[in-house]
């Protein structure tokens, strides 16, 4: 019992001290996302050169339990105890590094910088509270807000805020994983640059104005499209503005 106990109270917050530091990379605030990568595979070697201490344990555990000891007042660990522990901590690196290479390839695929995904970072851990790796609908919608989102307080911006979700949570599971947040975030990030392209070429049409008549989109772009730009523009309020006059900004 005492040479399980002394083994098991130096293996129990080894393990113990490897899930705080894994958690703290899948944080994602140390360092670059390589950086990341090379930390968290580093830890997943360190995990494979301990496992001897684990056969170890297993050993004495056999012996214990062939000499029908049951209860060790040695140690507050048990061996199912320091079981669960490594195969979450080997769990938790396995998830880490595919979240980061995930994260490597989206960052390049979409073209975004380091400086971006570090506020996408840092948004999301804000709102998660908990340290889940995850948020629910509510701590979501607050993260969005607090990276310049739109969200109404109405019936539009109701439905607004579940078609997101239907994007960021198509299995409906509640929460939102920093994956399926930073794939959101970039792609409207891209949709972004593209909305900029158009407003460009409604300010082209409009001759500079800050707003643009439905005479103006029926006489410059097809039936079906300016009747569908006129539906959905709103009327504009600002400076010089005619009778008449559509928002091509909002």
């Amino acid at each position: 019992r005492r040479k399980f106990a002394e083994k098991a109270n130096v293996v129990g917050p080894w393990i113990e001290r490897q899930m705080d530091a894994v958690a703290a990379i899948g944080m994602g605030m140390q360092g670059s996302l390589e950086d990341q990568l090379g930390k968290l595979q580093q830890y997943e070697q360190a995990v494979i050169q301990y496992r001897p201490h684990m056969d170890e344990l297993e050993k004495c555990h056999q012996e214990i339990q062939e000499a029908m000891i049951f209860e060790n007042s040695y140690t507050q660990y048990t061996m199912e105890t320091l079981r669960v522990g490594w195969e979450q901590l080997l769990t938790s690196i396995h998830r880490n590094i595919n979240e980061v290479e995930n994260q490597i390839l989206t960052r390049d695929s979409k073209g975004i910088t380091q400086d971006q995904l570090n506020e996408f970072r840092m948004s999301f851990n804000h709102f998660d509270k908990n340290r889940t790796g995850r948020l629910g609908p509510e701590e979501f919608k607050s993260c969005l807000v607090s990276l310049g989102y739109n969200i109404r307080n109405d019936r539009q911006g109701e439905s607004d805020f579940r078609r997101i979700m239907s994007i960021v949570d198509p299995n409906n599971t509640g929460y939102v994983h920093f994956d399926a947040f930073l794939d959101f975030m970039t792609r409207e990030s891209t949709d972004s640059d593209t909305a900029e392209q158009i407003i460009d070429s409604f300010r082209i049409l409009a001759g500079d104005k800050p707003f643009i008549t439905a005479e103006e989109l029926r006489r410059e772009l097809p039936p079906d499209q300016a009747e569908y730009c006129i539906q959905r523009m709103t009327p504009y309020k600002g400076m010089g503005a005619i009778p008449g006059a559509l928002d091509y900004m909002s």
